[in-house]
């Protein structure tokens, strides 16, 4: 039993003429619809969020650790987003460790001065008692020669040549003491050399330890709104959390103007370009819209949140006028971007036939037929496309491909629609 299936397309545009057609279950379609070409504007608009940020601001960093390139703890944190004055403290980190340094440094040096101060009485003891055998050994030399038997008429060969012995090791006992007393003052300049290295090394400790403990302390350089600075993240600085030297904690926003850094999804992103217009609103004023232009595109777009594999277009908007008012730094703004706004004319997409890597359409010739015309094709959004040259208005083109049955078009959209089956490539 056949049953009469009715199938009702209904197509067309704004500036474009209607065809209907009806076509039955294992019969050929009656007609092909049809748009008529006309003069209209394409405009294609994005959405995108972000946040205010000041054009100018005072980066506060995580200061270095004395000599040390270490991270550092934080131990407080100013209010987010609460108003400073010049000089005041907005961050600490955490002193103990610059504390212990500080204790073990003045311990170091008081046990070297300590040391010092011992060596150099040993040092002088040394000294004297040389002094003394010294002069001891002078007088035992002086009275060696004072005496000294020589007469060979007096005394025999044995006590001349005894008399001889003696007084050359009383001249041996004398240079010995001198060169002794030399020696030990040779080393006791070098322990007190290297006690008074030691004592430098702990004296730099105590220096490095003050330094650190000077800059646990970070003040504001000028008053105005402390607002934290947010990681990759999007998270906020936090007690107890490590932070590394030269890492931007939070900063002083100059508020009189400010900007806006927005991400614009990558599949939005073919066409973003400088100049373009903006229209921003505050989530927390949704009645105010506030008009800029792109100021900055980033070329590569990249993930906003880790392991997360959507990427952005970070987009910077300069704002036309900033109300200091309503504006924040960090406040979450929503976005609608103009990527296209041209006047011409304006074909539905599905009119468009691409084959090859070239784009034509199928336009109603004089003769009743279709002929195929190349076209270039200019702005676009997700329904319609701008032809830039190829047709002119009036010009009634086929919405479909004329040269294939509704049957093979349906099947082809819905292949493309549903992609490579399982255990099967598309062809």
């Amino acid at each position: 039993m056949k049953r009469a299936l009715i199938t009702l397309l209904v197509l067309g545009g704004i500036a474009g003429g209607v065809v209907w057609f009806v076509k039955r279950e294992g019969t050929a379609p009656t007609a092909v619809p049809t748009y008529t070409v006309a003069q209209d504007r394409l405009l294609r608009q994005v959405s995108a969020e972000g946040n205010l940020r000041a054009v100018e601001a005072v980066h506060l960093v995580v200061p270095k650790a004395g000599g040390e390139f270490g991270p550092r703890k934080i131990a407080w944190l100013a209010t987010d987003g609460g108003r400073v004055e010049k000089d005041a403290i907005v961050v600490k980190f955490d002193r103990s460790d610059a504390e212990k340094k500080m204790v073990d440094g003045e311990s170091d040096r008081a046990s070297a001065e300590a040391r010092l101060a011992e060596e150099r009485i040993k040092g002088k003891t040394a000294e004297a008692a040389r002094d003394s055998a010294a002069a001891l050994a002078g007088q035992e030399l002086e009275q060696t020669k004072q005496f000294q038997s020589k007469d060979e008429e007096i005394y025999s060969r044995n006590q001349i040549i005894e008399s001889e012995i003696d007084s050359g090791l009383a001249g041996a006992k004398q240079q010995h003491a001198e060169q002794t007393k030399e020696v030990e003052r040779r080393v006791t300049r070098a322990k007190t050399s290297l006690i008074e290295v030691e004592k430098q090394k702990a004296a730099l400790a105590i220096a490095h330890a003050q330094q650190e403990l000077s800059s646990t302390e970070v003040k504001a350089p000028h008053p105005g709104l402390f607002v934290l600075e947010r990681d990759w993240r999007g998270q906020l600085p936090r007690i107890g959390e490590q932070m590394w030297p030269g890492q931007t904690v939070a900063q002083i926003p100059l508020l009189d103007t400010m900007e806006v850094e927005l991400f614009v999804l990558e599949v939005d992103g073919d066409g973003l370009a400088e100049k373009q217009a903006v229209e921003i609103v505050v989530e927390a004023r949704p009645g105010v819209t506030f008009k800029g232009k792109v100021k900055q595109v980033e070329k590569l777009a990249k993930p906003r949140i880790g392991e997360v594999p959507v990427q952005y277009f970070a987009v910077v908007v300069e704002l036309e006028k900033t109300d200091p008012a309503i504006m924040k730094p960090g406040q979450r703004v929503r976005a609608k971007l103009t990527l296209a706004d041209e006047q011409g004319l304006v074909v539905p997409r599905q009119a468009v036939v691409n084959k090859d890597g070239s784009n034509f359409v199928y336009r109603r010739s004089e003769k009743g037929g279709f002929e195929q015309v190349a076209v270039e094709l200019g702005a676009s959004t997700s329904g319609r496309v701008l032809v830039k040259s190829g047709l002119a208005a009036g010009d009634k083109i086929a919405l479909r491909d004329p040269t294939r049955s509704l049957d093979q078009t349906l099947s082809d959209e819905q292949e493309q629609a549903a992609g490579p089956t399982q255990g099967g490539g598309g062809k």
